[in-house]
Protein backbone atom coordinates (compact mmCIF):
# COMPACT_ATOMS: atom_id res chain seq x y z
CA UNK A 1 0.00 0.00 0.00
CA UNK A 2 1.34 3.39 -0.98
CA UNK A 3 -0.13 4.97 2.14
CA UNK A 4 1.80 2.68 4.49
CA UNK A 5 4.98 3.29 2.50
CA UNK A 6 4.49 7.03 2.89
CA UNK A 7 3.87 6.70 6.62
CA UNK A 8 6.93 4.46 7.00
CA UNK A 9 9.33 6.79 5.19
CA UNK A 10 10.20 9.18 8.07
CA UNK A 11 10.70 6.26 10.45
CA UNK A 12 12.91 4.42 7.96
CA UNK A 13 14.98 7.53 7.34
CA UNK A 14 15.44 8.21 11.06
CA UNK A 15 16.41 4.59 11.82
CA UNK A 16 18.76 4.52 8.83
CA UNK A 17 20.52 7.73 9.86
CA UNK A 18 20.89 6.40 13.40
CA UNK A 19 22.23 3.07 12.13
CA UNK A 20 24.81 4.81 9.92
CA UNK A 21 25.86 7.10 12.78
CA UNK A 22 26.24 4.18 15.21
CA UNK A 23 27.66 1.81 12.53
CA UNK A 24 24.92 -0.73 13.24
CA UNK A 25 23.38 -1.21 9.79
CA UNK A 26 23.39 -5.02 9.89
CA UNK A 27 21.97 -5.21 13.41
CA UNK A 28 19.15 -2.81 12.54
CA UNK A 29 18.51 -4.65 9.29
CA UNK A 30 18.12 -7.98 11.10
CA UNK A 31 16.07 -6.47 13.91
CA UNK A 32 13.61 -4.71 11.58
CA UNK A 33 13.10 -7.93 9.62
CA UNK A 34 12.51 -9.76 12.91
CA UNK A 35 10.04 -7.12 14.14
CA UNK A 36 8.16 -7.20 10.82
CA UNK A 37 7.89 -11.00 11.13
CA UNK A 38 6.61 -10.72 14.70
CA UNK A 39 3.96 -8.19 13.72
CA UNK A 40 2.81 -10.28 10.74
CA UNK A 41 2.31 -13.34 12.95
CA UNK A 42 -1.46 -14.12 13.04
CA UNK A 43 -1.55 -14.40 16.83
CA UNK A 44 0.34 -11.14 17.26
CA UNK A 45 -1.89 -9.44 14.69
CA UNK A 46 -4.90 -10.31 16.86
CA UNK A 47 -3.18 -8.88 19.92
CA UNK A 48 -2.31 -5.66 18.06
CA UNK A 49 -5.87 -5.31 16.73
CA UNK A 50 -7.46 -5.92 20.14
CA UNK A 51 -8.69 -2.52 21.44
CA UNK A 52 -8.86 -3.89 25.00
CA UNK A 53 -5.09 -4.28 25.22
CA UNK A 54 -3.59 -1.13 26.69
CA UNK A 55 -0.86 0.65 24.76
CA UNK A 56 1.60 0.13 27.62
CA UNK A 57 0.86 -3.61 27.68
CA UNK A 58 1.35 -3.89 23.91
CA UNK A 59 4.71 -2.12 24.21
CA UNK A 60 5.74 -4.49 26.99
CA UNK A 61 4.67 -7.56 25.00
CA UNK A 62 6.67 -6.47 21.95
CA UNK A 63 9.71 -5.49 24.00
CA UNK A 64 9.61 -8.88 25.75
CA UNK A 65 9.46 -10.69 22.42
CA UNK A 66 12.33 -8.62 21.01
CA UNK A 67 14.36 -8.40 24.23
CA UNK A 68 17.25 -10.56 23.07
CA UNK A 69 17.66 -8.58 19.85
CA UNK A 70 16.78 -4.97 20.62
CA UNK A 71 18.75 -2.51 22.68
CA UNK A 72 17.30 0.64 24.26
CA UNK A 73 17.10 2.37 20.87
CA UNK A 74 15.16 -0.54 19.39
CA UNK A 75 12.83 -0.58 22.38
CA UNK A 76 12.32 3.15 21.93
CA UNK A 77 11.35 2.58 18.30
CA UNK A 78 8.73 0.05 19.42
CA UNK A 79 7.35 2.57 21.93
CA UNK A 80 7.16 5.33 19.31
CA UNK A 81 5.48 3.05 16.77
CA UNK A 82 2.88 1.88 19.28
CA UNK A 83 2.23 5.37 20.65
CA UNK A 84 1.69 6.72 17.13
CA UNK A 85 -0.39 3.70 16.05
CA UNK A 86 2.17 2.83 13.36
CA UNK A 87 2.92 -0.85 13.92
CA UNK A 88 1.45 -1.69 10.53
CA UNK A 89 4.22 0.28 8.79
CA UNK A 90 7.03 -1.92 10.13
CA UNK A 91 7.16 -4.10 7.02
CA UNK A 92 7.41 -1.03 4.75
CA UNK A 93 9.88 0.55 7.17
CA UNK A 94 12.09 -2.54 6.89
CA UNK A 95 11.89 -2.55 3.08
CA UNK A 96 12.75 1.14 2.84
CA UNK A 97 15.60 0.68 5.32
CA UNK A 98 17.02 -2.11 3.13
CA UNK A 99 16.78 0.13 0.04
CA UNK A 100 18.65 2.96 1.79
CA UNK A 101 21.23 0.47 3.05
CA UNK A 102 21.74 -0.89 -0.48
CA UNK A 103 22.34 2.61 -1.88
CA UNK A 104 24.65 3.45 1.02
CA UNK A 105 26.69 0.29 0.56
CA UNK A 106 26.75 0.55 -3.23
CA UNK A 107 24.73 -2.46 -4.31
CA UNK A 108 21.37 -3.02 -5.94
CA UNK A 109 18.66 -5.03 -4.23
CA UNK A 110 17.12 -7.66 -6.47
CA UNK A 111 14.12 -9.82 -5.68
CA UNK A 112 13.23 -12.76 -7.88
CA UNK A 113 9.62 -13.85 -7.56
CA UNK A 114 9.03 -17.31 -8.92
CA UNK A 115 6.37 -20.05 -8.69
CA UNK A 116 9.10 -22.55 -7.80
CA UNK A 117 12.45 -22.51 -5.95
CA UNK A 118 15.25 -20.89 -7.95
CA UNK A 119 18.33 -23.07 -8.43
CA UNK A 120 21.68 -21.73 -7.14
CA UNK A 121 23.17 -21.95 -10.66
CA UNK A 122 20.32 -19.76 -11.96
CA UNK A 123 20.95 -17.24 -9.19
CA UNK A 124 24.63 -17.07 -10.14
CA UNK A 125 23.76 -16.44 -13.79
CA UNK A 126 21.28 -13.70 -12.89
CA UNK A 127 23.80 -12.11 -10.52
CA UNK A 128 26.48 -12.06 -13.21
CA UNK A 129 24.13 -10.56 -15.81
CA UNK A 130 22.77 -7.91 -13.45
CA UNK A 131 26.21 -6.98 -12.12
CA UNK A 132 27.37 -6.30 -15.71
CA UNK A 133 24.16 -4.47 -16.67
CA UNK A 134 23.93 -2.34 -13.51
CA UNK A 135 27.63 -1.83 -12.96
CA UNK A 136 27.31 -2.58 -9.26
CA UNK A 137 27.11 -5.49 -6.89
CA UNK A 138 23.69 -7.06 -6.34
CA UNK A 139 21.97 -8.63 -3.36
CA UNK A 140 19.44 -11.21 -4.56
CA UNK A 141 16.55 -12.56 -2.53
CA UNK A 142 13.90 -14.98 -3.75
CA UNK A 143 10.19 -15.24 -3.05
CA UNK A 144 7.82 -18.04 -4.01
CA UNK A 145 4.49 -16.95 -5.54
CA UNK A 146 2.37 -19.91 -6.61
CA UNK A 147 -0.03 -17.61 -8.51
CA UNK A 148 2.56 -17.20 -11.26
CA UNK A 149 2.13 -19.81 -13.97
CA UNK A 150 5.82 -19.87 -14.76
CA UNK A 151 8.76 -17.57 -15.33
CA UNK A 152 9.87 -14.81 -12.98
CA UNK A 153 9.19 -11.31 -11.83
CA UNK A 154 12.51 -9.56 -11.21
CA UNK A 155 12.42 -6.50 -8.98
CA UNK A 156 15.53 -4.31 -9.19
CA UNK A 157 15.13 -1.59 -6.59
CA UNK A 158 11.83 0.02 -7.70
CA UNK A 159 11.75 -1.37 -11.27
CA UNK A 160 9.90 -4.61 -12.07
CA UNK A 161 10.90 -6.77 -15.03
CA UNK A 162 8.03 -9.13 -15.84
CA UNK A 163 9.40 -12.36 -17.30
CA UNK A 164 6.44 -14.42 -16.14
CA UNK A 165 4.05 -16.47 -18.22
CA UNK A 166 1.27 -14.25 -16.83
CA UNK A 167 3.10 -11.20 -18.19
CA UNK A 168 3.58 -12.73 -21.61
CA UNK A 169 -0.11 -13.67 -21.74
CA UNK A 170 -1.08 -10.08 -20.83
CA UNK A 171 1.20 -8.77 -23.61
CA UNK A 172 -0.30 -11.21 -26.09
CA UNK A 173 -3.84 -10.18 -25.11
CA UNK A 174 -2.94 -6.51 -25.54
CA UNK A 175 -1.49 -7.21 -29.00
CA UNK A 176 -4.59 -9.16 -30.04
CA UNK A 177 -6.83 -6.27 -28.93
CA UNK A 178 -4.90 -3.92 -31.22
CA UNK A 179 -5.70 -6.06 -34.26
Amino acid sequence: MAELATLARPYAKAVFELAVKKDTLEAWSNNLIFLATVIKDPTMAKVIANPEIAEKNLVNILIDICSERFDDLGNNLIKVLVENNRLLVVSDLSIQFEQMKAVHQGYAQVEIISPYPVEPSQLQQVETILRKRLGEAVDISTTIDKTLLGGWLVRVDKEVIDLSVNGYLRQLAAELRRL
